[in-house]
């Protein structure tokens, strides 16, 4: 069953190595969305949640700059 199961997949697989594109830096935003989510129990809308990701997904540099 693992056999076939690899053996069907394999033309997939052996794409990363054509193309060298993986879904790492997905399931990295994917992770810290998830521990966001664990963490958002209190919030009261949606638009306080979705302003949380894109604060700590977006890399937003909040120093002034002068």
């Amino acid at each position: 069953m693992l056999a076939k199961s690899l053996e069907a997949s394999l033309p997939e697989r052996l794409n990363f190595f054509t193309h060298r594109i993986s879904n790492a830096m997905g399931e990295g935003f994917n992770s810290v969305i998830q521990q966001l989510k664990a963490a958002a129990r209190d919030f009261r809308n949606f638009a306080g949640y979705r302003r949380r990701i894109l604060f700590f997904c977006g890399k937003l540099d909040l120093k002034p700059s002068f």
